[in-house]
């Protein structure tokens, strides 16, 4: 090459290293914009939301944060390139667990009528979500260890391990309609309400739970961190359980005392009704099974994992009076079902006398009216722009706790989850 192009290349070279140092670091937001005086802040945030992800996804790409010590980070990109491998394969591994499951008892000629149903009780239950917490598991996973453990062996006990996260739901959804009384779940009829069914849902339910044990007992029993993962699970079902009593406490059927939707009691439920098992279980089971045991680790996992978990029931209360069904998979029934929803517990911080008359009056209560003017309240007092600028501001604080609270754990993997459940629409 002639020495004149190689000069030329290194100072370009050298020109472009100059002008990224003199920007500075980079920082979250979508860059400089124009807004009418007339937009509210919940306004210029949705018109604004396109371009603000976008800056924030390069972000995670541009700062990667630091890696522990047990991960490698030069396998980021075959990491997350493994995503959409993992997505199908996820799927697949389900369809082997059932046939493992149920074949292997439906050889019993004494229950085999039992399996019959179970089999349908599975594949109704349990696939048709997000699937969120189970492939939590498997990035996780990825995240936390070091390539040589990357083993089709490993994964696949991953994926098992996610599946029995996914079952774990199932089990707290199909109780929970039954409790609530809904109508659909995941675009499709409740379980319960599924002709010939009704009942026999909450023996169901029972079967989807104890699969859970029987599948970690097959795959996991022989590795050192089955008994860590054995007490994680029920300690969380521990957990959930008493967050939905919490919640049922809290809103009674036909009992409406507004006087109990405080926001210290609408944390405590979601921290233990949602948070837990939707944001602590999948990661703290990545983590036993990368042999990362230690207090401070899992302490330091946990503070980051709450808080998002109450960032996104915060955002699912929004969207069960907001969102778009056919996007959502159900129908949102807070209203009618006196929940401790944080939509009304803004509204008793904003609300007149009048205006709080009018929510005992209405709230509660299975009335398509009496719902229409709760949520007409709701437009009065500009929850949607509440929601938009609680949303941003509890992003931010949510990356400042990351920043720092991830200490020796990789900083990426709670950014990527940050990420995903950030302005989400479902």
């Amino acid at each position: 090459m002639h020495p004149t192009v190689v000069l030329t290349r290194l100072g370009l070279r050298l020109a472009a290293r100059l002008m990224v140092r003199a920007a500075g670091p980079i920082t979250r937001g979508g860059g400089p914009y124009e807004t009418s005086p007339h937009e509210s802040a919940g306004h210029l945030t949705r018109r604004h939301f396109s371009g603000r992800k976008k800056t924030f996804k390069s972000q995670i790409w541009q700062h990667p944060g630091s890696q522990p010590a047990m991960g490698d980070s030069s396998n980021k990109k075959l990491k997350m390139a493994s995503h959409d491998a993992d997505i199908k394969r996820f799927d697949e591994v389900f369809q082997q667990l059932v046939t493992e499951l149920i074949d292997e008892d439906a050889k019993n000629p004494e229950i085999s009528d039992a399996m019959v149903r179970f089999r349908k009780v599975l594949e109704y239950t349990c696939p048709g979500g997000k699937r969120n917490r189970g492939l939590s598991v498997i990035t996780s996973y990825r995240y936390l260890v070091s390539s040589d453990q990357l083993t089709e062996e490993n994964i696949h006990r991953a994926m098992v391990v996610g599946w029995c996260i996914e079952w774990l739901q199932a089990f707290f959804l199909v109780l929970d309609d039954i409790m609530d009384q809904s109508q659909t779940r995941r675009g499709q009829p409740c379980w319960y309400r599924v002709e010939d069914v009704g009942n026999m849902a909450i023996n169901d339910a029972c079967y989807v739970e104890s699969c859970i044990y029987k599948l970690l007992r097959r795959f996991c029993r022989y590795q050192p961190y089955y008994v860590d993962l054995l007490e994680l699970f029920q300690g969380t079902t521990y957990k959930t359980i008493v967050g939905q009593s919490l919640d049922l406490i809290t809103s009674p059927d036909g009992k409406v005392n507004l006087s109990k939707f405080t926001e210290e009691r609408y944390n405590a439920i979601v921290k233990y009704k949602t948070a837990f098992y939707s944001f602590h279980l999948p990661v703290a089971a990545a983590m036993y099974m990368a042999g990362i045991t230690s207090k401070e680790s899992h302490d330091n996992a946990k503070t980051i994992l709450l808080e998002m978990g109450r960032f996104f029931q915060i955002q699912d209360d929004y969207l069960d009076c907001y969102g778009d069904p056919a996007v959502t998979g159900k129908v949102g029934t807070d209203v009618e079902e006196n929940k401790c929803s944080w939509l009304v517990v803004q509204a008793l911080r904003l609300v007149n006398k009048e205006q709080r008359e009018l929510l005992q009056e209405n709230y509660g209560q299975n009335d398509a009216a009496k719902v229409a003017m709760v949520k007409q309240l709701y437009q009065d007092l500009r929850l949607q722009d509440e929601f938009w600028k609680f949303e941003e501001n509890s992003y931010s604080q949510l990356m400042q706790l990351i920043n720092a609270s991830h200490q020796d754990l990789p900083k990426d993997m709670f950014t990527e989850f940050a990420w995903k459940i950030y302005k989400r629409q479902k």
